[in-house]
Formats: structure tokens, sequence, C-alpha cells
């Protein structure tokens, strides 16, 4: 099993390029053609036309954007010769959460930049990371938006409870988990959990994930019921020195709002590594 596509969401903001280069690699090392797809904040006309100007505020805003693109996509292009990769570029038009999440389902590896707060040019819309994630129905792969990444897999961290979420996620994760170098699974115990009877045991998925070639070291981590299972994971990657976390992604959708379960939020907010994510 292997990708053979890869997705890499493309923006006018700082981490562009790094997440782009980070795909190259990927889309490399698993011999994928890779997409280029190009979405960016749309102002609503709407929201101009009580406003002096609105016109010529909007026409400046489209030529800027098709520039950045233009731009944008010759980098592309030369960035693929430069990697030997196969791979082609989408422009999309219109709003990011709902033309995104279609051309998604379409890979077999979605990546993704995390929500930066500090680069306005990175917004592309509201929630936009979590719709993509609950929307594509592939394997989302989000880098995080401070410091420098290398395309990661060579120490996986999986984070692992029993649920449909968390084996969608090992599955999807597979391609990853061949290549690495060592692969942790670690379930979080809080002391008012369930009793581990009544979960599926880490060494059993282990055991099913072993059938490919995987080797899995299995750990259990016993926290405090005010300690988040987002911040012990992330302690616990640190620790282990995990340049990748796979986990499930809790979250449902609740009119235009989505709601997320805790750990997937902390992990949203505080990743310090890649995390592959699926729903």
């Amino acid at each position: 099993m292997s990708y053979k596509s890869i997705l890499v969401h493309l923006d006018t903001g700082v981490r562009a390029h790094p997440r782009l280069e980070i795909a190259l690699q990927l889309a490399h090392r698993f011999h994928a053609k890779l997409t280029g797809l190009f979405s960016t904040y749309v102002p609503p006309r709407h929201a101009f036309v009580v406003m002096a100007g609105s016109a010529e505020y909007y026409a400046e805003h489209e030529r800027l954007r098709h520039e950045r693109a233009g731009a944008l996509e010759r980098l592309f292009h030369a960035e693929l010769a430069r990697a030997k990769v196969d791979g082609q570029w989408i422009a999309a038009e219109g709003y990011a959460n709902d033309v995104v999440p279609p051309y998604a389902r379409l890979a077999d590896l979605t990546v993704l930049g995390q929500s930066d707060p500090t680069d306005p040019e990175a917004f592309v819309a509201e929630q936009f990371v979590e719709h993509v994630v609950l929307s594509a129905g592939r394997p989302v792969l989000l880098v995080p938006c401070a410091g420098t990444v290398a395309a990661p897999g060579r120490h996986v961290l999986i984070a692992w409870d029993g649920s449909r979420e968390a084996t969608r996620a090992i599955h999807d994760a597979l391609p990853f988990l061949a290549h690495a170098a060592q692969v942790t699974l670690l379930t979080v115990h809080a002391s008012s959990d369930q009793p581990p009877r009544d979960r599926i045991p880490g060494a059993d998925i282990a055991l099913t994930v072993a059938r490919h070639g995987v080797k899995i070291d299995v750990r259990e981590l016993n926290i405090e019921n005010d300690t988040p299972v987002g911040d012990a994971l992330l302690s616990q990657a640190a620790g282990l020195g995990c340049d990748m976390i796979v986990m499930g992604a809790y979250a449902h959708s609740r009119l235009h709002e989505v709601v997320l379960g805790g750990a997937t939020r902390t992990i949203l907010q505080s990743m310090t590594v890649p995390v592959l994510l699926s729903h």
C-alpha cells in the first residue's frame, strides 16, 4: 500500500513554500503525483456594496490574488522539475470550505497547514482545517505553522483508544508506518476511564498492523483526570523524539460550526510535529 496521489493546499501565507517542500518530499518518497491546490480567502462582493469605493477595492484584491497565484504557480512547477515529481496545478475559485473538500476526496493524502493567527494571509475560511478533515473522507496531514519541519515519518507516535476513528487513522497511515524506522503506539488512561477490559488492547491492533510488516512498540500512560489527553500526547511525542503523530479526529458539525473533541482541539491548537488525522 502506498499513496499514489497527494494534494497540498497552497495560499499566500508565509508557510506555503515550506508546506510545498514537505509535500514534494513525500511525493518523491511514495512515488506519488502531487497536486498543488491554490485557494485563498475571497471577500464576498455584497460585503462592500455599502462602502465607498468598494468596487475598486474588490478589483484590486482580485488583481493581487491572481498576481500572487501566478507567482506561486511558477514556483510550484519549478519545484516539481527540481524534485523530479509529476504533478499538476489547480486554482480553485470560490469559498475554500466548499471547493477544497471535493479535491481532497480525490487524493490519497491531503497536506494542509495548521491555522496561523499571526499571519492574515494564511486565513482562507472559518474552521478551514476542521471542515476539510471532517468532509474529505481521506487522511489529512497537518503541518505546524511554527518552527522548521522536515518531511515526517522517521518515528511515528500512534494515539490509540480503540475507537473507529483511531482504527481508521492507523490504516490510513500504513504507508508512513511501513517506511518508519520506529513506531510507538500509545494508549492514554485517565483515572475515570472505562475499565481496560472494555477497550481493544493496543497489543491487538499492533498485531494486526504487524501483518503488514510494521513492528510497533506498545505503551500505556496513566494520567490524572485534569490532565488533557492532547497535552499528554504532545509531551510523549517530545519525550520519545517522535516526528509525527497519527490519531483519529473526533468532531461533529453543528449547522455551520465544527465542534471538536478535546484531544483533537488541543492538538490542532498546540501541535509541535506534523499530525495525520482521519475521521
